[in-house]
This record gives C-alpha cells, structure tokens and sequence, in this order.
C-alpha cells in the first residue's frame, strides 16, 4: 500500500515540505490513537531480536538514523513503526536555519536522495526540552558543531551539547562526516579527532559522576569516502580514545554509477540510498576485520531490503539503521528486516 499508493501521492511534492507534512501526519495519528494499529501491525515483539551492545539492551537491532527527526519531536511516535531504537539530530548549541532552499533532492532512478540540509535544527536546548517527555524506545543523540563556530573551537560545541543532552539520551553520536558543513570533515584527522573523542571522554566520567549515572556510550560516525589508510587511523583512534562504537557511514560524497540526470545528479551535499549500499558495507567489513571486532559497529547506507540489513549484519553490523530506505519503503521495511533476522535465527 505504502509503495505503490502512499508514496506515489507524497513524491509529488517537494521533498522537504512533505517531509514536514508527514511529520504533522503521523502526530495526528497517532492522537487518535491510530498507533495503536501500527504497534500490532508492524512491530515485531521476539526476545530472539534483543541485542545488548555497549552496555544498552535493545529490543531490536533496526534503527531510525540521523536526520530525520533532528529535534527530537517525534521520537515516541515513530517507535511505533517497529523501530528499536531512534537517533534525533544532528544538533548544534545554537539554532541554525542550515542551508538555503532548495536541499532536498530524490533521485528516482537510483532510490536515492541528496541533501545539503546543513544541520538545521532548533539548537540543543529546545530538544532538551522535547526530550523530558517519557521516552518508549532508546534515544541517540547525534551532535556537530554550528556553522559559524570555526574548527579550532569546535570541542567546545560538542562539549555544550553533550552536557545538555546527558540526562536525555542513550548514547551520543559524534558527526565529523557530514558533508554539507564547510570543514567539518576536517575533523576527521587523526590529531582534532583524537583530541575532540578524549575530551568528550573525559567530560562524560565528570557527567556520569555528578548525576550519579552510568557514563554514556560513545560512537563516531564516519564518512563512507575514507581510504583505507584513513580507516586504520580510525581503528587507531578507537583504541586510543576508548570511546564505544562506530556508525558507518554517513551521505557520500561520491556520485559514480548515479543514472539520474546530469543536472540533479550534480547538485552538492551527501548522497544517501541505493547507491552507498555497497560502499558502507565495505567500510563495515574492513573495520570489523582490520580490528578483529574490537569495537561495536552500527551499519547504515543503502537499506532497502531485508536483505541489504542482512548483508551488514554478516559484514560485522552489530545493528542496522534506515533513512532513505524508510522514505522509498516506508515502515513495512522495519518488519520485514526484523522478521528475516528471525528467520535465521
């Protein structure tokens, strides 16, 4: 239904506007209580799924990731698809408008996406505040520094969104990768990220011990347009900093072997869907070898089947997530994914 009625409907708008438009959609559903009906339709409820990584217990290994709900106003309702756990963000200390309009393109032809969103979001302190509702699923918060903060000062953003956020996630994402942010990547070198990850360590020991907690997990998450030097760097940088876990990848750079017109295929930002399938799976293959599985993975890029998930998860995934495979799939994709896990249990 979704596929072939639902979605013709929505691609016939603007990407962004309907984007906004679904959100408003779900939130009245799920008021009149039409949740409800998603909750025994979709979601599958198995012990067998139950995944405990990073010291976090799971209900299932699919997750919702970055970018879709960047501040964090529909993270209950989307759980109600069958997700196991949501990533709100990315977020940055102050609020941002991001890029200008037009930044959201679908590529058809490739069931893919570009944007140059450049983190836009309301700023950390307004999720904060979103984020005091009862949480139904694990919550990750994805952080990044404003645009107008230069790189030299960019631990301090990081560090003001990591204390804000502390009491109100799960986990924290690091985003070094995005490439709609000038620099940003830069960050990615051996030396600032090495710097950035240990003094993020070191503030969630002084969090952990103030509110009496546990110390939050950290993870990374990188680009899929690293060489392989670079991702032994990353495997380096793991071991030295000891924070818990990579998300590969973020939106590639790259646009080999696009079929979309010229014109939008060259539009700037990152690439997501079909198309980065391969190469994510590839930097997730690498980094569980290189490392002997020293470190929790979470494979994202080009999900659009139950066996895409699969194909991570034998790469070395210890979990799933889905972006642009949601848009093109919709949410029958989470229980079906979830349902094939099963099946080779």
């Amino acid at each position: 239904m979704y596929k072939f009625f639902i979605r013709s409907i929505l691609f016939l708008f603007d990407a962004e506007t309907i984007h906004h438009f679904s959100f408003g959609a779900i939130k009245i559903l799920s008021r009149i209580g039409v949740n409800r009906i998603f909750r025994k339709t979709l979601a599958v409820n198995d012990p067998r799924l139950e995944r405990e990584v990073f010291g976090l217990k799971f209900k299932n290994p699919v997750g919702l990731a970055a970018g879709f709900d960047k501040d964090a106003k529909l993270y209950n309702e989307l759980s109600d698809f069958g997700f196991g756990f949501i990533e709100i963000g990315t977020l940055t200390p102050k609020p941002q408008e991001g890029n200008p309009k037009k930044r959201l393109f679908r590529l058809l032809e490739d069931q893919a996406i570009i944007n140059r969103m450049g983190f836009n979001n309301k700023g950390v302190f307004e999720a904060v505040e979103q984020l005091k509702k009862k949480h139904r699923v694990l919550i990750g918060g994805n952080i990044g520094k404003n645009k107008v903060t230069p790189n030299e000062n960019a631990i301090k953003d990081y560090l003001i969104c990591f204390e804000a956020l502390f009491e109100h996630v799960d986990y924290f994402v690091v985003n070094v990768s995005s490439p709609n942010t000038p620099g940003l990547r830069e960050l990615q070198d051996k030396k600032p990220l090495t710097k950035l990850l240990k003094k993020l360590k070191n503030q969630n020991g002084k969090l952990a011990k103030k509110y009496q907690s546990k110390e939050k997990p950290i993870l990374l998450k990188i680009a899929p347009d690293l060489t392989e030097d670079q991702l032994m760097d990353i495997i380096s940088i793991m071991e030295d900093s000891a924070i818990d876990g990579i998300i590969a990848t973020n939106t590639t750079i790259s646009r080999k072997g696009l079929k979309a017109h010229l014109t939008l295929a060259e539009e700037k930002g990152g690439l997501s869907g079909k198309p980065l399938a391969k190469r994510s799976t590839e930097v997730i293959r690498f980094l569980a070898e290189k490392s002997n599985k020293a470190f929790p993975i979470i494979g994202v890029g080009g999900i659009h089947s139950a066996e895409d998930a699969l194909e991570k998860l034998d790469a070395g995934a210890d979990l799933v997530q889905l972006y642009t495979g949601f848009i093109y799939e919709g949410p029958a994709l989470i229980k079906k994914i979830n349902q094939a896990i099963l099946a080779k249990a």
